[in-house]
Formats: structure tokens, sequence, C-alpha cells
């Protein structure tokens, strides 16, 4: 089954870009992203906190099938409704380091929209662990899940 979600991966270049576009406009795309009951549904995680606003931190966590607690945490340093968020990511005790992302949300028509993922990460090795680790089938799952989810939110 062919991803419905793009990743560029270019060689010797320490970032993806991620295209994918989706049957919702775009406010409820965007919502999928600063609204804490809906980022759960779709991350498969628990919110502990998230201010979407300027200035803005998250903070998530997660239980592997082995019992292992996971966090991930950033900074919102950007957030203009329905059209970007400019954030950090990062694996608490990861050895991924912290990543910078810019998400833009662009309306396609009045149903429709795409989202574009610029990550940038400290080094290649780092971004090539990072795919190797299996990031394109994920970030497509996850992209998959928000559709549904909204889908049903929809008018």
């Amino acid at each position: 089954m062919e991803r419905k979600t793009k990743v560029n991966v270019e060689d010797g270049r320490q970032e993806v870009k991620i295209t994918r576009d989706f049957e919702l406009p775009v406010d409820l795309l965007f919502r999928a992203y600063v609204e804490a009951d809906i980022v759960e549904q779709w991350m498969g995680t628990k919110v502990v906190k998230l201010e979407s606003t300027k200035h803005g931190s998250y903070q998530f966590e997660t239980t592997d099938p082995k019992g292992n607690l996971h966090r991930f945490s950033g900074v919102i340093h950007e957030l203009i409704p329905d059209h970007k968020i400019t954030r950090t990511f990062e694996i608490e005790n990861g050895a991924m380091g912290v990543q910078l992302e810019f998400l833009r949300f662009e309306p396609l028509t009045e149903n429709t929209s795409r989202l574009n993922m610029h990550v940038l990460y400290e080094s290649v090795v780092i971004r090539d662990q990072v795919v190797k680790f299996g990031m394109p089938k994920g970030i497509d799952m996850a992209h998959t899940r928000i559709q549904e989810i909204m889908s049903k939110l929809k008018k």
C-alpha cells in the first residue's frame, strides 16, 4: 500500500521534508496539533502538558509494550492559528537530541488542506538514524489517524 505522506530525505542533508494532503479543512487539521484531547487520540500518548501558544511548551508520555515510560517534550516558538507552528521536539534521555520542526498548514480548497513539515536535525547521522528507526512509516500512520479522527468532526 502506497503511503499518502511523502517523506523527502536527501543524501548529505540534515533535514527531512514531509508533505501530506488531507481531506479536511485547514482549521480542523490545525486543531489536531493544538488540542490535547485530539493529540492524545492520534499519537496514542498521554498529554501531560500542551500550551498551544507562542513560547508555550508541551510534554507527552507513553509506555512501550515492555512497560518502559517514554517522555517527549518541546517548546513552541511560533504559533499562527491555521497557518504555522515552529517548535522543538525531544525524546527525554534519548540519543537523538533536539530537532527543530516547522509545520505549515495550507488550505487547498474549502474542504482540503496540506501539511508541510520541515524537520532539522543536529547532524546527518542523527537524521539518518531517525529515518532508519521507522519515521517515514510512523508519520504516515499518524497522519492517517489524524484523517480518520478529524473526519468525524467535520460538519
